[in-house]
């Protein structure tokens, strides 16, 4: 058997050139020290945990990850590819009760043999790791499964393979001129794609070092993620819109002026829709702090693809471009006549190792520059499919485009190619559509956060229900109601409705305020506006303003 050169070998040949380097640093804000793993310690810790699973599980059994943050996750997923065990990254146990029964759907789903956590490592700390051999890897043998976030429906375990990792990594570095002597730095949790592929996963296979911090410290100082990123000289630090549009809003001018990101040179953002103006809030916030704009790196991916599908070029300012808002809604991007409403798009980058099309959904046929359709794939990258779902692998992993042939990935995404560049525009399951016009659920959410201040700073939600024969636009606000009594609440929500509805140029049915947590995201940030459509549906949101009171446990 010719065996692959996949990445345990990768991370192998840097753990003999660079053996002292240090491979993993974590920092947090309840430590007084950092926690520093070296290439040569992380590679013991990976054997370790190898030979304590050869003796309770077989290669192609499948090990639930769950871990708090810290340097275990990544000792016990290089542990499990070492083995030759297939490693699934869930969030760590004692959660609140809609995560722990994700988590048990998960452990359901894909038939985990056995759950590895912190008391788990410990037992496997003192194995010795004499005997230990790498095992053999073909190139579509899974490496790992990656349960999706449940955005807009039930999480499904994508199948990424040995060789599609290898191939996103060497994507990345290609795309970017990521190498071996950066530092990256990330809070995202080690469950996330990005937070693992691109802020540990690749760090590690270039020979780099990966800064880690936990999540909640980002959530509850979001200035810790720009100090860390300081401290360390990270030049790479990935994270969704929501994380740069909070840091521009929260940090105060001392916190800016204590900074240096000048050595911050690849901001990559993604994971959700890139939002023009929370681009140049974030580029004014910092530029006295030496963040320049060429650092700022929009791009678009995900799971179904192992990660990264297009990112910006590197050392140019993001390409912004000024789109016709009737023609947007009509399912075309053009330039902007003048005196006509326009809307600024973000491009996601161009494509580079990959085919990527603009496909009818309806007819299968690719539709020509500038018009708007689902996104498909084809390429190295993309995963072998879900986990023991072969009708929905077959819809999705299995397009056929007229003249084209198959192998194409349906994303269900929609967006549109223009001059080489990819813009991504929504969710073929969230859109819109009133009176013939196409509305994308995060422009809703954007229109109604400019509104107030206070909205800006607070997320919604925008979804479509029942009206007649017809749907009506609902949006969930989240407020702040201080001493605000509900008379004044209901005065403010009937005026955003009114005033969205004009902003829009369509009638809004309602602006229903809730309280602060209610807008419900994903592991990734994502809204879940599916989630948030049935909970308002089923009256089960606790409103701003009103008695502490919940009439279903929605979490």
């Amino acid at each position: 058997m010719i065996c692959f050169d996949g990445y345990v070998s990768g991370f192998r040949r840097r753990v003999a050139e660079h053996p002292d380097r240090v491979a993993v640093r974590f920092t947090s804000a309840d430590t007084a020290t950092d926690e520093l793993l070296s290439y040569a310690q992380l590679d013991v810790a990976a054997r370790s945990v190898a030979q304590w699973l050869a003796t309770r599980a077989a290669p192609g059994h499948r090990a639930l990850l769950a871990f708090h943050p810290g340097t275990g996750f990544i000792r016990a997923f290089l542990g499990c590819l070492y083995a030759g065990v297939i490693p699934v990254p869930v969030p760590a146990q004692g959660g609140h009760s809609r995560q722990e029964a994700r988590t048990h759907g998960i452990e359901a789903d894909c038939g985990a043999s056995l759950i590895l956590d912190e008391a788990a490592l410990e037992r496997a700390s003192a194995t010795d790791v004499l005997g230990w051999s790498p095992p053999a890897v073909l190139p579509g043998m899974p490496a790992f499964l990656q349960y999706t976030s449940g955005s807009t429906s039930e999480p499904k375990g994508v199948v990424v393979s040995h060789a599609a990792l290898v191939h996103n990594i060497e994507l990345m570095r290609t795309s970017h001129g990521w190498h071996g002597g950066q530092t990256w730095c990330s809070w995202l949790p080690a469950y996330h794609d990005m937070g693992l592929i691109a802020m540990m996963l690749t760090p590690l296979y270039l020979g780099g070092t990966a800064v880690l911090m936990p999540p909640t410290d980002f959530l509850k100082r979001p200035a810790s993620w720009l100090r860390l990123i300081d401290r360390t000289g990270a030049a790479i630090s990935c994270a969704p819109n929501f994380a740069y549009d909070l840091c521009a809003r929260r940090l105060t001018d001392e916190q800016v002026a204590g900074l240096d990101l000048s050595r911050w040179t690849h901001a990559c953002n993604g994971a959700e829709p890139v939002d023009a103006a929370t681009l140049a809030r974030f580029a004014d916030r910092f530029a006295p702090a030496g963040l320049r704009p060429e650092a700022l790196l929009p791009g678009y991916g995900l799971a179904e693809s192992t990660l990264f599908v297009t990112g910006t070029r590197v050392d140019t300012p993001p390409v912004v471009t000024e789109v016709d808002a009737a023609a947007l809604a009509a399912g075309r991007l053009t330039g902007v006549e003048d005196g006509a409403p326009g809307q600024s798009l973000v491009s996601s980058g161009t494509v580079r190792g990959l085919d990527v099309r603009i496909v009818d959904p309806a007819t299968s046929r690719v539709r020509p520059d500038g018009e708007i359709g689902e996104i498909w794939i084809r390429g190295e990258s993309v995963a072998q499919g879900y986990w023991a779902r072969e009708e929905e692998t077959r819809r999705a992993f299995g397009a056929v485009a007229v003249g084209l042939g198959g192998g194409f990935l349906r994303t269900g995404d929609l967006g549109a190619l223009v001059g080489g560049e990819l813009y991504v525009t929504g969710r073929i399951k969230e859109m819109i559509i009133v009176h013939g016009r196409n509305l994308y659920p995060h422009d809703i959410e954007r229109e109604i956060g400019a509104l107030e201040e206070e909205f800006g700073n607070l997320p919604a939600a925008a979804f479509a229900v029942p009206q007649g024969p017809h749907e009506e636009i609902v949006v969930t606000q989240e407020i702040r109601a201080g001493r605000r009594g509900e008379d004044e609440l209901r005065t403010l929500a009937t005026s955003a409705r009114a005033r969205l509805g004009r902003r829009l140029g369509v009638r809004v049915g309602a602006v229903a305020l809730v309280r602060v947590g209610e807008v419900r995201r994903t592991t990734s940030g994502k809204i879940q506006r599916t989630l948030m459509r049935e909970l308002y549906l089923k009256d089960a949101l606790a409103h701003a303003g009103a008695p502490r009171t919940r009439k279903a446990d929605s979490r």
